[in-house]
């Protein structure tokens, strides 16, 4: 519930039902609201909700959780990348990628923060006319950094775990209760076939550059490369925080539950609220014409039981808002006290404020417009990411390596081997003492 909470949060109310209807209207591979589109739609949404963003927090998570558990490193990123910088990562250049981390963490957090006040001011303004303005939407950051200090206060134990079970609850709900109501038939065999889409056109989709077509260029810069950005930025909170939680596990339990589990539930969120979205926009065309952040609200309008799902989804988005945010700040701290697993209160609570602040300021760049502040979201991501991109790239050279050293004495396998585990804990016991011998050696000459 918490590696889901942490990993998804406020992007599947967002874009559940927004995205497959944004690509229904405007498909790069198709023409607009055909049968095709229709496929389309929920391929392209799976494939940027899927595997690829996943594999991405799964590779630093695994990366993290190696290094920290297996190794006894401290809770840093840096500290993953010794196999191939040695002990550079103690000193300056490790200080330097711990920032970029803090960094991308901070500005993709902001952004998932800014996204749901966002929507949370656009379903109040659709259900209940209160105004959608910048003060609307400051008000209600203010709101929710109070209730998930409080939570962040309270611990991890406690607090995280309560909101993700909340969330896990009001989401499944929500799921059932689409699925119910909408087109139940469609919905099955649109997942299915759209499934099936994606892994059929999964590797060209991934290579794809669209270097003869223009028009799919500007989409995939609008959407491929927004997600790809936000993947990133998210990859150091959610990585860290999937490490922390997932401690005691086995690689194979580790990659089941972070790749598979999360991008099957993603794939029903998006079949359910997707089909049900574009269903409805078919008979009521305004849908179509509508703010991402109030699309939802307007599907809801016009099905049975709309305004109870809609109440439904606003506290799931406040949910998801304060978990999102509760979690991050837990991750802040750890990276900001040289990787503690129980940073301090008020350091969370410090974070806390900072994140709240920058997805202030940013939302306050869109003027209170919310087609204006995403874009000024959007473009936070994707320029906190890109430096994070060659870290990413580095820890799974660096993993690669460290874990294929231990497999030399540990067998095919990751797990220990109780038949070479102790030649293994001899070897590397002999190659520490070495180590240090050596370097005493060093500075004996240096000294003469």
């Amino acid at each position: 519930a918490m590696l889901f909470s942490a990993g998804m949060g406020i992007g599947l109310v967002f874009y559940g039902a927004a995205e497959p209807i944004s690509h229904f209207a405007s498909p790069p591979n198709a023409d607009p609201q055909s049968t095709e589109a229709f496929t389309e739609s929920l391929r392209s949404t799976f494939f940027h909700w899927g595997f690829h963003a996943w594999a991405v927090y799964g590779v630093v998570a695994l990366a993290l959780a190696y290094a920290q558990f297996r190794k006894g490193e401290p809770g840093l990123l840096s500290k993953t990348l010794r196999p191939i910088l040695g002990d550079h990562v103690d000193g300056l250049i490790g200080t330097i990628i711990d920032v970029l981390a803090v960094f991308a963490t901070v500005i993709g957090v902001a952004v998932s923060l800014g996204m749901g006040a966002l929507q949370i001011s656009g379903g109040l303004n659709y259900l209940f006319g209160l105004p959608n303005t910048i003060v609307t939407q400051s008000i209600i950051i203010v709101v929710v950094t109070i209730l998930f200090i409080m939570s962040a206060w309270s611990g991890l134990s406690k607090g995280i775990q309560y909101l993700s079970n909340l969330n896990i609850g009001l989401g499944t709900l929500l799921l059932i209760t689409g699925l119910i109501v909408g087109p139940t038939v469609l919905i099955l065999n649109m997942f299915t076939s759209s499934t099936g889409s994606l892994l059929n056109s999964f590797l060209f989709n991934s290579f794809d550059a669209a270097a003869t077509n223009p028009q799919k260029r500007e989409w995939m810069s609008d959407w491929t490369l927004y997600y790809w950005g936000w993947w990133l930025s998210w990859s150091p909170f959610v990585g860290v925080f999937i490490a922390r939680v997932s401690k005691g596990r086995s690689i194979r339990e580790f990659i089941s539950g972070v790749l598979l589990v999360p991008v099957i539930v993603s794939f029903i969120w998006f079949s359910v609220f997707g089909v049900l979205g574009i269903e409805t926009a078919k008979k009521h065309k305004e849908i179509f014409d509508m703010s991402a952040e109030t699309q939802l609200f307007g599907v809801f309008n016009h099905i049975p039981l709309g305004i109870v799902l809609s109440i439904i989804a606003l506290l799931l988005i406040a949910s998801f808002f304060i978990t999102s945010a509760d979690s991050a700040t837990f991750v802040l701290g750890m990276q900001t006290t040289n990787g503690s697993l129980n940073p301090s209160a008020f350091i969370k609570v410090t974070w806390g404020i900072a994140q709240s602040l920058i997805a202030f300021v940013l939302l306050l760049s869109g003027g209170g417009d919310g087609e204006a502040g995403l874009n000024a979201l959007q473009s936070a991501a994707i320029i906190s990411a890109l430096p994070f991109s060659f870290i990413v790239i580095l820890m799974m050279i660096s993993f690669y390596k460290d874990a294929n050293k231990e497999r030399k004495f540990l067998g095919l396998t990751l797990t220990p081997n109780k038949h070479r585990l102790k030649e293994y804990v001899a070897n590397s016991q002999q190659d520490y003492e070495d180590e240090l011998i050596s370097k005493r050696k060093g500075l004996r000459e240096q000294e003469k």
